[in-house]
């Protein structure tokens, strides 16, 4: 199984603005705002399946599984869409989160 990486995902929702651009939003820095607002609103529908169901909706077996990877799968849509936005590049995510990491490791 190969990776699936930022890149990609931000590829493929370049694909998705372009196909829809006459029906949502056009991708701006005005416009980040409301991703994430959407954004946020996803994030609920996926604490509101884990409430529902408890940590047994990740389990493999357990049909909820799916219902709880399409939510996050739409959190990640969003959250390509804010990068959009706001004109950050995965090389400079890479940079600021690995930024963030070393500061992480050398906490305590």
């Amino acid at each position: 199984m190969s990776d699936f990486g930022i890149n990609e995902m931000l590829e493929m929702q370049k694909v998705l603005q372009e196909k829809y651009k006459d029906k949502w939003e056009h991708i701006s820095p005005e416009v980040g705002k409301n991703k994430l607002l959407w954004m946020i609103g996803e994030v609920g529908e996926v604490i509101d399946i884990v409430k529902k169901h408890g940590p047994q909706a990740a389990d493999i077996d357990n049909p909820e599984r799916n219902h709880l990877i399409e939510e996050m799968a739409d959190v990640l849509m969003y959250y390509n869409d804010v990068l959009l936005c706001y004109g950050i590049s995965a090389d400079e995510l890479k940079e600021s989160y690995s930024s963030k990491f070393e500061k992480n490791m050398n906490r305590w």
